[in-house]
């Protein structure tokens, strides 16, 4: 028996193994995911949107939260390994938003501040309603 049958049959009782050593590997990432996922929306969001429903946001700003907001989803995700080269790459925007279910960082704002809308017009007061003032002016 020469060393590369005997390497072939080496070969032939791992493969199931390794098999199954990947999926465990891919299960153990995604459970990571859901975790690192759940630590975004739990702790970072609530840091980084505190007092938003205040802010005036110009569209360079709105652009680069979106940024912002890439970044750290593509840290929780990681990197994929692409079909047709089978070389490990960023993911791209739209595997991003189909990846993280919630919505982006920006329509976040938007919809805190028309709820803070809806609050100020309760009290009385204007567009120029600040939070903590009772709606006055």
């Amino acid at each position: 028996m020469g060393f590369n049958s005997a390497f072939k049959g080496l070969n032939a009782e791992l493969n199931p193994i390794c098999h199954l050593l990947a999926l465990l590997q891919a299960h153990h990432i995604l459970h990571l995911s859901r975790i690192r996922v759940k630590i975004h929306r739990s702790i970072i969001l609530p840091v980084v949107l505190n007092g938003c429903e205040t802010w005036s946001l110009t569209l360079r700003e709105e652009r680069r939260l979106r940024v912002f907001e890439n970044r750290v989803l593509r840290r929780i995700f990681g990197p994929k390994t692409d079909e047709v080269t089978g070389e490990w790459r960023k993911l791209h925007n739209e595997e991003l938003n189909n990846l993280y279910s919630s919505p982006n960082i920006v329509r976040v704002i938007k919809i805190k501040k028309n709820e803070m809308g809806g609050a100020c017009s309760a009290y009385g007061g204007g567009e120029r309603c600040v939070q903590g003032f009772g709606g006055g002016t």
